[in-house]
């Protein structure tokens, strides 16, 4: 009778984590398959932005003029433009580029100026492709609401994750259908191998994406930044953004999070002319031999180190791989440098952070980070598409399709602690939980066509 009762239990555990993963499948399939796409092409920022700037590359380097002659003949393109920052070629032959706030008050541009100081060309830094792409990925273009729906997304693809871990768990089967799909077993076996081995073998990379993208997100990340504050683990500026905005107290160096609407508002602060010393500063800054790109940020201006008028240069890169990101302090008077940070001299909780960033946007290591990044793209597009497919093929046509409820009420105790954990964790989790609780509690017991059309259980809606 034990064994007997031990069987029910766990099929109607089964069942029950079955059901929660078809659930959570069909909230974040949408998702994956957006986020998938976009943050594919987000691993080759840096290959993107070359191919971007294309027109200015491979100049010839004879008659070279100065740095403040190049920013001054930027200024001349632009009447009315307040320099913000210059940058430093990442290639012989490459021209500067020269970043100004224009006349408007309302827009950045990024001026492209010749060695020989004539203005190339000039873009849009909020409509190129990677910042467009980095909105969608991150915001959906919604901005602030559309930061909460990606979390969401996130947290309950965590919950997708360790739910469909649990049902491929082999119990006895061999390794066909585990590690690899049974080619021959009929199409219907077909989709559920691809979808349950696909599976396998990407979650632990599929959980590291998930997680190392939270301290982006709107409401877990602003909870991670005060839990940092009150115990005390903030050494120096953050340098992400948080829900698409740079911290509150980081709005004196907006553009390490790109946050061009506070870089605006700080524009009257900023020098309308090159200032004297630049070619001083653009000399050290590459002798410093620093990861591209590498900013050199005149005093006061947006972007300096220090708070708005302080007499000091700044100088640092803002290279995607993290650990390879330095900043140089320089006296504005003397030219003597003031002080020189690396990646090492953060804490230890902001450098866990910049190695899952760069880990997440595949420049950690290289083409072989890009390439993990693009196959689990792939892998999570292939457990999408062939979830779909398996939903489709045993969908009714007056129901949803859900799976069948335990005839006997499963045993949890471990699933609903684990559950809580991971809501304790992830707020939006818990906010969501709260939420269908309630609908089903409040809502489906005076919409019963709706409750059977879900494949909630009539018996579980009080009339």
């Amino acid at each position: 009778m034990r064994t007997l009762s031990t069987a029910f239990d766990r099929a109607g555990l089964y069942r029950t984590i079955w059901r929660w993963h078809f659930y959570a499948g069909l909230l974040v399939i949408p998702f994956v398959l957006l986020l998938s796409v976009t943050g594919s092409f987000y691993l080759f920022k840096p290959q993107v932005e070359r191919w971007e700037e294309r027109a200015f590359q491979g100049l010839p380097g004879t008659g070279a003029v100065s740095a403040e002659r190049q920013v001054a003949a930027a200024l001349a393109a632009f009447p009315g433009g307040r320099f913000n920052a210059y940058r430093l070629p990442e290639r012989p032959g490459d021209a500067p580029m020269v970043h100004l706030a224009l006349a408007d008050g309302r827009a950045m541009r990024d001026v492209f100026v010749s060695p020989q100081g004539r203005v190339l060309g000039s873009l849009d830094p909020d409509a190129r492709l990677m910042e467009l792409d980095k909105r969608i990925h991150g915001e959906l273009l919604l901005g602030k609401r559309g930061s909460w729906l990606v979390e969401l997304a996130a947290s309950w693809a965590i919950v997708l994750v360790l739910s469909g871990l649990y049902l491929w768990w082999p119990r006895g089967r061999g390794l066909a259908g585990v590690l690899w799909p049974r080619l021959g077993a009929g199409r219907r076996m077909f989709w559920r191998d691809l979808h349950a081995v696909t599976g396998f073998w990407i979650s632990a990379l599929v959980l590291v994406l998930l997680t190392t993208g939270l301290p982006w997100a709107g409401l877990w990340g602003s909870a991670f930044k005060a839990a940092r504050t009150e115990l005390g683990w903030v050494k120096g500026p953050q340098d992400w953004t948080i829900g698409g905005e740079a911290p509150v107290d980081e709005v004196n160096d907006p553009h390490a999070g790109h946050d061009h609407a506070a870089m605006m508002q700080m524009a009257s602060m900023e020098p309308a002319s090159a200032p004297a010393g630049l070619d001083a500063m653009v000399a050290s800054a590459a002798q410093a031999r620093l990861a591209f790109p590498v900013i050199v940020t005149p005093p006061g201006a947006p972007g300096a180190f220090g708070r708005p008028g302080a007499m000091v240069w700044s100088v640092r890169s803002d290279a995607q791989n993290r650990p390879l990101r330095a900043s140089i302090t320089y006296d504005a008077a003397t030219g003597r440098e003031l002080s020189r940070e690396g990646f090492a001299d953060g804490h230890l909780a902001d450098r866990v952070v910049g190695y899952g960033i760069a880990w997440h946007e595949g420049q950690l290591f290289g083409w072989v980070n890009q390439l993990i990044g693009v196959l689990t793209a792939i892998g999570l597009l292939t457990m999408a598409v062939s979830g779909f497919v398996l939903w489709r093929r045993r969908k009714p046509q007056d129901a949803l399709g859900a799976p069948p409820p335990a005839s006997v009420p499963a045993r949890i105790g471990g699933v609903a602690l684990i559950l809580l954990a991971l809501a304790a964790l992830l707020p939006l989790l818990a906010a969501s939980l709260l939420l269908l609780w309630l609908v089903e509690r409040l809502v489906l017991p005076h919409l019963p066509g709706l409750a059977r059309w879900l494949g909630v259980p009539l018996r579980d809606v009080r009339a």
